[in-house]
């Protein structure tokens, strides 16, 4: 009886690991599960490798945030999916991109909002509205925004210090800044910003799908966009060493994005960025899910992967 009732318990966690890692159409996926961190909680990371993957190659990397909604919309929540790997696997067979490969980093769950935000634009807020906001911020359903103190910093060693080195050791990548790029939507977006500002000797370029600016859920009296935009006047990198996309729609969340976006692009603007090194897109119709994010996903791609 305890021997049988072992088999069964024994098949139900084999099944719920399985269950976890995304069945792709394209290439295929090497899954690590809870991949260990001294800076963040353990997470799992999906390694998209694309068809005829070699180690007599080298690849470009992009690292994309909110991993488990990359690839199998059967095991996403709400059963929507990036299509990462048909997108990439079309315009590889097309010749119209560079080798690469995907890491998808997996969120932190109820953690996620606070590894996502950046800490410095968030840091230089007054103490007074930082003390205020951390318990107070709730989303429409009334949950919580904030699971505790922004640590979006360590979010990002976890990623520097801990996740590329491994990639680096196990996959055949090109290791330099001009060909490792960090990509994410929403608050994905403004981390893949604020992660190239912060580490520009290790991130060559970033695409931001529909970045959420505001950080929280109103825009009445928040000082979160006006504090990143002053963060990027300083942070920035040269615009001759890297690149960013930036895109957002007109439905839902996104449509309260555009004034924020303008005033991002007039930074790019006085910062030296142009044709070439950054690209702004307003989608016509897109709202704020990975259905719209999947539409689109071959723009960012090819503006980060183009040949040179």
């Amino acid at each position: 009886m305890k021997r049988s009732v072992f088999c069964i318990a024994f098949v139900f966690i084999a099944y719920c690991l399985m269950a976890q890692t995304p069945t792709v159409n394209k290439g295929r996926i090497q899954h690590f599960e809870q991949f260990p961190s001294a800076f963040v909680t353990a997470r799992n990371i999906d390694v998209w490798l694309p068809e005829n993957y070699s180690s007599k190659k080298k690849y470009a990397v992009v690292y994309m945030h909110d991993g488990q909604m990359l690839f199998d919309s059967s095991i996403t929540w709400n059963k929507q999916e990036w299509g990462v790997d048909e997108c990439l696997s079309t315009l590889l067979e097309k010749n119209q991109i560079r080798h690469c490969i995907v890491v998808g980093i997996w969120n932190g769950g109820a953690n996620r909002h606070i590894e996502f935000c950046p800490q410095k634009p968030f840091e230089a807020l007054p103490q007074s509205y930082r003390d205020s906001i951390l318990p107070n911020a709730t989303r429409s359903n009334g949950n919580q925004v904030f699971s505790g103190k922004v640590k979006s910093d360590l979010y990002l060693q976890f990623i520097v210090k801990e996740l590329k080195p491994f990639i680096d050791r196990q996959f055949s990548t090109k290791k330099n800044a001009a060909n490792t790029f960090l990509m994410g939507s929403s608050m994905g977006g403004l981390i893949s910003l604020y992660g190239v500002c912060e580490y520009p000797k290790v991130f060559g370029g970033a695409a931001c799908l529909s970045t959420h600016w505001p950080v929280l859920f109103s825009t009445d009296r928040n000082p979160f966009p006006k504090a990143i935009q002053e963060y990027l006047v300083t942070h920035l990198p040269n615009h001759l060493s890297h690149i960013f996309y930036f895109d957002y729609g007109d439905q839902t969340l996104d449509a309260m994005y555009k004034p924020y976006q303008m005033a991002v692009d007039s930074i790019m603007q006085a910062k030296g960025y142009g044709p070439g090194n950054w690209l702004t897109l307003e989608c016509m119709g897109a709202d704020h899910s990975e259905r719209s994010w999947k539409k689109r996903l071959d723009k960012p791609m090819l503006f980060l992967l183009r040949k040179k």
